[in-house]
């Protein structure tokens, strides 16, 4: 009980500091998630394998930027492979790609989870090359209380802040419509104290897990973004829009989704992940991000 009171004292003084400091800083570079994206994860064997071969497929399709698994907290390493995450971050710049880390915490232990992220953020290639910014993966409720993990999550993310304070963030968040959905999953999800430290947001819009129809698939990405925009306070707010599955989505789905996310002023869109996303998706990608 004695922890959990002072978690709660920890997270009433960063919604203190949130409140008086304003949204993150404007000036920061967003170009990393503006235009067509991919992502790759830790658990794509065949594309983890090549990866000079892989970011150069990525570019012939238009890609302007690979989001990149550097761990996550089922993994032992805080980098796994550092000797092949270097050839992916220096292969996309010279494929002409940004480049952004992920990381998937559990929050179980901030300590760990600080440590991996500044890892990802502080990673430097055997060429001298880096990441172009690094995005947190919040989603996993391994730690029950919603409470002890809003304080956590927030603790976090104000001590990476203050780890790379010029640096550009991004939050890798659930579905705002998920979470009406599905209240019990994370009661009181804080986007607004996020959106203090985050300068891009990245709602997972699944709309394969809730739709099978173009029309669903838009409407569920149109309600994402204005959601957001509600919940952070902030009508400008900078979203880049997730949708997928890639290996569940129809073309026609593809092609609603990245409408209704250039609809809805998303500054970038993607599709969840480079594996499975075929080369009709590809397309309606490409034309909805004005990829020639």
């Amino acid at each position: 009980m004695s922890r959990i009171a002072a978690l709660l004292a920890v997270l009433a003084a960063v919604c203190a500091c949130a409140a008086s400091s304003g949204q993150a800083d404007e000036g920061r570079d967003l170009s990393a998630y503006t235009g067509l994206a991919t992502w790759v994860d830790l658990y794509d064997p065949h594309i983890l394998a090549r990866p000079e071969s892989s970011v150069a497929a990525m570019a012939k399709r238009g890609v302007r930027t690979l989001f990149l698994e550097t761990s996550n907290y089922q993994m032992r390493q805080d980098i796994v492979r550092p000797d092949r995450v270097g050839r992916f971050v220096e292969a996309a710049h010279a494929n002409g790609l940004q480049i952004i880390a992920w990381y998937l915490p559990s929050l179980r232990n901030l300590a760990l989870e600080l440590r991996r992220s500044l890892a990802a953020i502080s990673f430097v290639s055997l060429g001298g090359e880096s990441f172009d910014s690094f995005a947190l993966d919040i989603e996993s409720s391994v730690v029950r209380s919603p409470t002890v993990r809003n304080a956590r999550l927030l603790l976090l993310a104000e001590r990476i802040r203050a780890a790379a304070p010029d640096l550009t963030l991004g939050a890798i968040v659930p579905s705002p419509r998920g979470i009406q959905l599905l209240p019990a999953y994370w009661p009181g999800f804080p986007s607004a104290q996020l959106a203090q430290t985050f300068d891009v947001f990245l709602p997972m819009g699944y709309f394969t897990y809730r739709h099978h129809l173009p029309a669903g698939s838009a409407s569920y990405t149109s309600a994402n973004l204005r959601l957001l925009r509600e919940w952070t306070g902030n009508p400008a707010l900078p979203i880049h829009a997730i949708g997928g599955l890639a290996g569940s989505a129809s073309p026609a789905q593809v092609r609603a989704f990245v409408r209704a996310a250039r609809t809805g002023q998303a500054i970038g869109s993607s599709l969840y992940d480079f594996a499975d996303t075929t080369p009709r998706q590809w397309l309606e990608l490409r034309a909805a991000n004005s990829v020639q």
